[in-house]
C-alpha cells in the first residue's frame, strides 16, 4: 500500500500496446508505484474492455513502470474523505467495488493474463498478480497484503489470494503484515517461477508466445471452465467439464488440432 497520490491524467496511467496476439498493458503511476486511486482502476478497467475487443490477442502481460508493481490502493486519496459527509462510507464502498470488478474482469476476461513482476506488489497490487492467470518474478520482487500494518485488513485481496495460496500462508500474510520473497511466493503458488531480473522479460515472452501459439477460442472455452469448475462439488465439476471437452470437441480448433497431429504437421489456427 501507499500514501502517496497524484494528478496524472487518467489517458496515461495504464499504456497498451500489442503484437503477434500479445498485449502489454503497462501500469504507468511509477512516482506512486503504480498505487490503484479511482482513475488507476478506471484506466486498468477500460484496457481490459480493450484488449476484450480484440479478437486478434490471446494473451496479455500486465506489466509496470517504476521500482513497484502495483503498492495497492492509495491511502491519501482514501483518507482525503474522511470528510466527506458520511465519513467516506460512500466513497469506500464505490472504490472498493470497483476493485473487486476489476479482478473478476480478470478472471472473466476471455484472453490469458500473464503477471511480470519486477518490484513489490502488495495489499490489492498483490490481488491484481494472484487474479493474474499466471505470473513470473524477478527474484527481488516481494509480496505481501499488508493493511493489516495499517489498521485494515486485507479483507478484498485475501480472496485472490486464499484461492492461489496455502491457507496457512495467506494467514500469515493478512495478519503479520510481513512481506514474502519471490521464492517463497513461488512455493505458496502465488507466482509460477521466479527469475533472475536479467531473465525476466525472456521468461514472459517465452510464456506468452507459447499462449498466443494456441487457438483463441479454446484457450477462452478452457479459463471460463476452469475458474467455475474450481468452486463446484467433486461430482459436479466431472458432469460440467464433459459438458465442456464435448462443446470443445465440436470445435472447428479441435478438428483442425487433431487432423494435424495425426497428419504430423503443424496446425493451422484461425
Amino acid at each position: 500500500m501507499t500514501e502517496t497520490t497524484g494528478t496524472e491524467n487518467s489517458g496515461e496511467l495504464v499504456l497498451l500496446s500489442s503484437a503477434d496476439g500479445i498485449a502489454t498493458m503497462t501500469l504507468n503511476r511509477p512516482k506512486a508505484r503504480n498505487a490503484l486511486s479511482e482513475a488507476m482502476l478506471e484506466a486498468i478497467q477500460t484496457a481490459i474492455e480493450t484488449v476484450n475487443a480484440d479478437d486478434s490477442l490471446r494473451a496479455v502481460i500486465v506489466a509496470h513502470n517504476g521500482p513497484g508493481f502495483c503498492a495497492g490502493h492509495d491511502l491519501k486519496e482514501m483518507n482525503n474523505h474522511r470528510s466527506d459527509d458520511d465519513g467516506g462510507r460512500a466513497y469506500y464502498e464505490r472504490l472498493f467495488s470497483a476493485c473487486s470488478a476489476l479482478m473478476l474482469s480478470v478472471v472473466q476476461s476471455p484472453k490469458i493474463f500473464i503477471a511480470r513482476i519486477d518490484g513489490i506488489a502488495t495489499a490489492a497490487g498483490c490481488q491484481l498478480v494472484a487474479a493474474c492467470d499466471m505470473a513470473i518474478a524477478s527474484d527481488h520482487a516481494r509480496f505481501g497484503v499488508n493493511g493489516i500494518n495499517a489498521g485494515l485488513f486485507c479483507s478484498t485481496p485475501m480472496v485472490s489470494l486464499s484461492r492461489n495460496a496455502g491457507r496457512k500462508a495467506a494467514m500469515e500474510l493478512l495478519t503479520t503484515g510481513h512481506l514474502m520473497s519471490a521464492e517463497d511466493a513461488v512455493k505458496a503458488g502465488v507466482v509460477n517461477r521466479a527469475v533472475s531480473a536479467d531473465q525476466l522479460d525472456g521468461e514472459i515472452q517465452a510464456m506468452a508466445i507459447a499462449v498466443a501459439a494456441k487457438p483463441a477460442s479454446v484457450l477462452a472455452l478452457g479459463k471460463q471452465a476452469f475458474y467455475r469448475q474450481l468452486e463446484m462439488p467433486l461430482e459436479q465439476a466431472y458432469a460440467h467439464t464433459s459438458q465442456v471437452i464435448t462443446d470443445n470437441m465440436m470445435m472447428d480448433a479441435a478438428n483442425e488440432g487433431i487432423c494435424a497431429f495425426i497428419e504430423k504437421r503443424a496446425p493451422e489456427w484461425d
